[in-house]
């Protein structure tokens, strides 16, 4: 009896690993999404010894750090995204400026990893009432506003159909920032079947606006507060340069039902003081449900 229970937990002991343990871990390895959203700061600004040639390199370290699968960056200007591509050359990038001069001025771009997606579409609309009309702006919006749009298909996850919108809502106008909400929703409403959504983007609005209850609800998950259920006063994700704590959420990653949300952060790094940009990146690791 006892040579037979010895010899059931070795087989039990060496077979177990093989079948389960390691393909789970693999596969989920696998599935993995890592997001990141990045308001940059944009790079003409006379922001004295928080500038962009002095903080450059503490923004690309920032990334790499976290090592995005999905970038989504927020004013950025010709020279950063030519700093950006140079020293993410395991990225690809589209990005088209919210003006009439597709390069010219500021873009909300994105970046993927190019191993990882097959890039199927791009393309950008405005956060206006003539979303096809290249510099078109609408209601109180104090400048143009866009969003740039990418579907992929991604090669780790069996070529799960992927969309990812990366925006910036304008900073001043309160109708603009609310209708924006509602253009975007709209899109997301009519996507294929099948077809998983992320949205990261500088919204200029707190938790509880209308442009976040417009966005979350439904078809779209705010993943900081799935991952954080309870609110509190420390979530600002403007640092003012100084690190603050205390303030507004207003830079998001959403995401579809289709993910789950295994970890959403305000990544507060800096080096001795100095912070990579006036907001911190936020980030969410999600995986295919």
């Amino acid at each position: 009896m006892n040579k037979f229970f010895l010899c059931l937990l070795f087989c039990i002991g060496g077979f177990f690993p093989a079948w389960a343990e390691k393909p789970q871990g693999k596969n989920s390895q696998k599935n993995k999404l890592r997001v990141m959203s990045f308001n940059i700061r944009l790079g003409v600004a006379k922001d004295g010894p928080n500038r962009w040639e002095l903080r450059k390199d503490l923004v690309v370290r920032t990334i790499q750090k976290f090592k995005p699968d999905l970038l989504g960056l927020q004013e950025v200007f010709p020279m950063q995204e030519s700093y950006l591509r140079e020293k993410l050359p395991e990225y690809l990038y589209y990005g088209r400026s919210r003006l009439v001069d597709p390069k010219e001025g500021e873009s909300c771009s994105v970046m993927f990893k190019k191993d990882r997606f097959t890039l199927t579409e791009k393309s950008t609309f405005w956060l206006s009432e003539t979303q096809d009309e290249p510099g078109s702006k609408s209601w109180d919006s104090s400048l143009p506003r866009i969003a740039n749009l990418i579907r992929l298909a991604d090669k780790q996850a069996a070529g799960k159909k992927l969309i990812f919108i990366n925006t910036h809502f304008d900073h001043r106008g309160k109708k603009a920032r609310e209708e924006a909400a509602k253009i975007i929703k709209n899109r997301v409403s009519t996507v294929e079947k099948g077809a998983r959504v992320v949205i990261t983007g500088d919204f200029n609005s707190g938790e509880g606006s209308k442009p976040y209850q417009f966005l979350v609800g439904g078809n779209l998950i705010d993943t900081f507060r799935s991952a954080h259920p309870k609110r509190n006063e420390e979530e600002s994700t403007l640092t003012a340069w100084k690190g603050r704590l205390i303030g507004n959420r207003i830079d998001w990653v959403l995401c579809s039902p289709k993910f789950r949300v295994l970890s959403a952060k305000i990544d507060r790094t800096n080096e001795q003081g100095r912070y990579p940009s006036d907001h911190y990146p936020v980030t969410s690791i999600l995986d295919y449900k």
